[in-house]
């Protein structure tokens, strides 16, 4: 490999005894502040892989390795803010996409464009508020509004959640979903209100049913027609409501000010970013959360909140290091993304499917739940299988991905120079020594050696590494 690598061994990320101790890490003070890496708590491999996958799916080698010489700061600069033209990518893929007349082709087209993107943690955030503002394409049955739906949360994935709130009850697509394409003066449509109020902003417990009732009197007069949004005035209930305390003559843009005017509107979005970038395995305390709730609450600024969370001691430190699982899409694509190809998106979007993530199919209004449901016994026996599909070389996916080609465009071109770079690519040598060794050891048979199918060998060492514990854990 051309380049020295530090190999303190990320294994130990979630056990170093730095300077952090418990009280450290619960100090907002401490916790929130830029990561300066020093002697105790390096920047190396480990990190920026740990970065990558957070930040965006994946990485490859050269990515990897220009994020070592970088550093962290300047490597977050180029994935908060790449210097890409970014809108003409856009522009570009969206023009595929509205060309494509099904929601089958519009699952292809988005995991193909989150392989192409240059701002991969715009797509990552697109993907957020997916979940966050679950609707469904089998209910809608309008790929149309679907591809608007979702383009509509690309706009705004890291700009103003204030914005993006105030779309989301005049999108189509949401309000077919719901059931609230329809919101009369005589009988007010709850469909809306209360899953903005529960799953969108305040939370379980922070509003009464009077308050749904409400604010979906304020909404009255808001219908979808042959697929498109009419307000009709005659249906708006003009007279006063009373809303989480307060009383006017609302309408539903008041609604989403008042909604957002609650301390529990800005604490339930942290939370779940936090779940999202940070850690999903613990509740962080109130203490901790207290600075971001509150610099939130005060302009939304999603791309700030991120910034603070990505930035910070407590993301480069145990409690962050790989302690969320890898949604199926996360999975897959931490694979393709250091091979360095483009796989056939439509068969990857069936597969992802069947492993539990139907992209424009979230199951519920909730959204994908995540964290350990990713991983149980009939998805993980299918990750293997994607997995193995993926490096097989022929079937479905060709010859696509090539760990051995990868191994040697990089400088690696013995059996065990291209094992230790795969395990270093796909995990940052990221593992135990026991288990390190023994993977090595089966390179280094005569068995595996004396063949004449070296591709062969490295695309079951890879997939392998793959199926390990810790490869899916992001």
């Amino acid at each position: 490999m051309a380049v020295q690598i530090d190999k303190t061994p990320g294994h130990n990320q979630s056990r170093q005894t730095h300077s952090a101790t418990a009280e450290k890490l619960t100090d907002p003070a401490w916790a929130w502040a830029a990561y300066q890496p020093d002697a105790r708590r390096p920047w190396n491999l480990a990190q920026a892989g740990h970065l990558y996958r957070r930040a965006a799916f994946g990485a490859n080698w050269n990515q990897l390795q220009q994020a070592l010489s970088d550093g962290p700061q300047r490597t977050l600069d180029k994935l908060l803010r790449p210097q890409a033209n970014i809108a003409a990518f856009n522009r570009e893929h969206d023009e595929y996409e509205s060309s494509s007349g099904s929601a089958n082709a519009l699952r292809a087209w988005w995991l193909r464009r989150i392989i192409l993107t240059p701002h991969p943690l715009l797509e990552k955030m697109t993907l957020f508020w997916h979940s966050h503002f679950a609707t469904n394409s089998a209910k809608v049955k309008n790929a149309r509004l679907m591809q608007r739906h979702v383009q509509l949360l690309r706009s705004h994935a890291l700009n103003s959640f204030r914005t993006l709130l105030k779309a989301i009850p005049r999108d189509p697509a949401v309000l077919i979903y719901l059931g609230a394409e329809t919101n009369r003066k005589a009988r007010p449509n709850e469909n809306l209100t209360r899953p903005l109020m529960e799953t969108f902003t305040l939370g379980p417990g922070h509003y009464t049913e009077k308050d749904v009732r409400e604010a979906a009197r304020a909404f009255t007069g808001w219908f979808v027609l042959r697929s498109r949004l009419r307000y009709i005035p005659r249906e708006h209930d003009g007279n006063a409501k009373q809303l989480l305390g307060q009383k006017g003559n609302f309408t539903g843009d008041d609604v989403i000010r008042i909604l957002l005017e609650q301390r529990a509107t800005a604490r339930t979005l942290v939370r779940k970013l936090y779940r999202w970038l940070i850690c999903e395995t613990a509740e962080p305390n109130a203490g901790l959360m207290t600075p971001l709730v509150e610099s939130f609450s005060k302009n939304y600024d999603i791309l700030k909140l991120a910034e603070k969370m990505l930035r910070s001691n407590l993301f480069f430190s145990p409690v962050a290091y790989r302690r969320r699982t890898k949604c199926p899409v996360e999975f897959a694509l931490g694979i393709v993304k250091p091979l360095e190809e483009v796989v056939s998106t439509t068969q990857l979007a069936q597969d992802l499917a069947g492993i539990g993530q139907n992209l424009y199919h979230p199951p519920t209004v909730k959204g994908w739940t995540g964290g350990r449901h990713w991983t149980n016994s009939a998805t993980m026996v299918g990750r293997h299988n994607l997995a193995l599909a993926l490096m097989r070389g022929s079937g479905p996916y060709a010859d696509k991905l090539n760990p051995r080609a990868v191994a040697k465009k990089h400088g690696c071109s013995t059996p065990e120079s291209a094992a230790r770079f795969l395990l270093d690519l796909f995990l940052q040598d990221d593992l135990g020594p026991d288990v390190r060794d023994a993977l090595l050891k089966k390179i280094q048979t005569p068995a595996a050696t004396d063949g004449d199918d070296p591709a062969g060998t490295l695309r079951r060492f890879a997939h392998e590494i793959v199926t390990l514990p810790e490869f899916h854990l992001a």
